[in-house]
């Protein structure tokens, strides 16, 4: 795990798994603002020993707001665990979340039933004290102001983040994987997913004025207004390639679909120089989007008929 210093006041942290091809995967980010510390999304449960050792030689010994862009494990996963390191902490959730990170048992039940392996290496989750977590749009940070915007469509709790020129984006913008010439990047659409609902959240962040996009997978980037017009072409892409595969009745769906997509999705064009441990985790993720894309197509489709 490292901490990469961004901006003066903005840190990465690498929340690297003990996984084959989970490095340089998961971020969390640390920012300060006028006497006040916020970490948002810090990552899986199995992590936070790390987390907090790496904020404490960093000599942050206090975090006054845990912002959450969505409850999945391998980023909020952590939350309970972090309060037990800093106390003090008040975490920001969007209300459909809360009660999974109060009671989480069941979350972590479904989590295990649909990541398997990959859920038990990020660890239990445990409860964040009900009097700690609150869903609040405007986060008052010493004299200024975060900003929570709602956009669902990863999760239909998502929740973005703007602080000043900065955005917090989470899974709004998909996921980017830096290569030595460029980048590789993809949607992340797992089930349940809408077409239309994530494409409004797209435009929602493509229209504020931010310079710096943080992302939670993986890194940031500068574009801002280009990264969300690529992810906005990039969804209608995947969306369009999958329903040309529900039309026809291929199978396997999400072969099909991927080898489609690996051959004409420009901005997968980094496919094959992934390593091969990245490229086969990417392959996990991509069906498991697939499957979220087809879930919605069997109901779009269906209603036409």
């Amino acid at each position: 795990m490292g901490m990469r210093q961004i901006r003066d006041n903005l840190y990465l942290i690498d929340i690297d798994q003990a996984l084959e091809g989970f490095r340089k995967f998961i971020s969390a980010w640390v920012y300060r603002v006028d006497g006040a510390t916020i970490l948002v999304d810090p990552g899986p449960a199995s992590t936070i020993p790390s987390l907090a050792d790496q904020l404490n030689r960093a000599g942050i010994g206090r975090i006054d707001h845990v912002l959450l862009t969505h409850i999945h494990l391998d980023h909020a996963g952590g939350a309970g665990h972090l309060l037990r390191h800093f106390p003090e902490a008040k975490v920001n959730c969007h209300p459909k979340g809360i009660p999974h990170l109060v009671a989480p048992q069941k979350l972590w039940d479904e989590s295990k039933k649909v990541l398997g392996n990959v859920a038990e290496a990020y660890g239990e989750m445990a409860p964040v004290p009900e009097a700690s977590i609150s869903w609040q749009e405007r986060i008052p940070a010493g004299g200024s102001l975060v900003e929570a915007l709602e956009t669902p469509g990863h999760a239909a709790h998502h929740v973005s983040y703007r602080a000043g020129d900065i955005l917090f984006a989470g899974e709004v913008a998909g996921v980017y994987v830096p290569l030595k010439n460029g980048f590789y990047c993809r949607p992340a659409t797992p089930p349940p997913f809408h077409h239309g609902i994530f494409r409004d959240s797209i435009d929602r962040l493509a229209a504020l004025d931010t310079r710096l996009v943080c992302l939670g997978h993986y890194g940031c980037r500068q574009d801002g207004t280009e990264i969300f017009e690529r992810a906005r072409r990039q969804l209608d892409v995947w969306v369009d390639a999958a329903l040309r595969h529900f039309r026809k009745g291929s199978e396997p769906f999400a072969e099909a679909v991927l080898a489609d997509l690996i051959a004409g999705d420009p901005d997968m064009a980094g496919w094959h120089s992934l390593p091969g441990d990245i490229q086969s985790r990417e392959r996990t993720f991509c069906f498991n989007s697939i499957r979220g894309i087809r879930m919605y197509l069997e109901k779009t489709e269906v209603r036409k008929l």
